[in-house]
């Protein structure tokens, strides 16, 4: 696999486990209590967006590891 390969997959995992991550843990405005003035009611509240890049990366590193291992190692 040519290092632009490996970037061009490893991007294309990291955004969708980026999507599959992000309902996770997140709670609307309208359950977390008061609604902030000009909001929507179902804003999320604190979407934790730090901590839910670092975990897609992580993730996406060891979903990049077996694609390359399949791809590399096995000659699939």
């Amino acid at each position: 696999m040519s290092l632009t390969a490996g970037l061009a997959v490893y991007f294309v995992i990291w955004w969708t486990v980026l999507f599959a991550v992000l309902p996770f843990g997140v709670h609307s405005q309208a359950e977390a209590g008061p609604v902030s003035d000009g909001t929507d009611p179902g804003a999320p509240q604190a979407p934790l967006l730090a901590k839910k890049a670092l975990a897609t990366t992580v993730i996406a590193a060891i979903i990049f590891a077996g694609v390359w291992y399949l791809w590399a190692v096995l000659d699939l």
